[in-house]
């Protein structure tokens, strides 16, 4: 490499599938009834408050407000939310070991509640454990696309962006951080993926 990068990662849906489905699937048996629930009560709206730092118990006690009938599954949101990401997407985990192994410099910003995070941090160590930082949209309040995340990323981080490569499934995510100078890649598969960080060569 000419000069040393940082590689920073997105956690859902690049390191960990991401799906709200399975916090209910063993509580919910009707397949229709389940995708109903989780697109119209729990809904990507309603959550998209917790990525912002907003606490369950105020989303929750709104959310029973308005649907009652479903106090009991909606007050299992937060304490099952870890259910909805059980599963490791295939073969990032190994690009992560094999960057950290190599040395380069390793962090992470994702959109995610700031106790939500803790305990999941808590319960992956061997993935986690490889960051030197993240930055968790609930704790500053900040969600991305929002270019004022990546800016407070890279100064907590001490990478300037032209030094910076910056992993996410979301074109948004990308697009803002392409437009700060990082160099922002798409992610879909880990084949992909790999082949992207050894075109920058890093050593994957």
């Amino acid at each position: 490499m000419g000069s040393t990068k940082a590689v920073i990662f997105d956690v859902g849906n690049v390191l960990f599938h991401w799906d709200r489905h399975a916090i209910y699937e063993r509580l919910i048996e009707d397949d229709q009834a389940l995708r109903a629930f989780v697109d119209d009560v729990v809904s990507l709206d309603w959550h998209a408050q917790h990525d912002l730092g907003v606490s369950f118990a105020e989303t929750s006690a709104e959310l029973r407000a308005r649907f009652p009938q479903h106090a009991a599954l909606i007050d299992l949101y937060g304490p099952r939310f870890n259910d909805s990401l059980q599963r490791e997407v295939p073969g990032v985990v190994a690009i992560l070991e094999s960057l950290d192994a190599a040395g380069v410099p390793l962090f992470a910003i994702t959109n995610f509640h700031d106790d939500f995070f803790a305990a999941f941090r808590a319960s992956r160590p061997d993935v986690f454990g490889r960051f030197r930082d993240i930055v968790v949209s609930g704790e500053e309040k900040l969600i991305k696309p929002d270019p004022a995340i990546y800016t407070l990323a890279l100064d907590r981080f001490g990478v300037a962006a032209a030094d910076a490569v910056f992993i996410d499934d979301s074109a948004a995510n990308i697009d803002a951080a392409n437009a700060l100078g990082i160099t922002g890649l798409l992610f879909t598969d880990a084949a992909t993926l790999r082949a992207d960080l050894a075109k920058l060569g890093l050593p994957v």
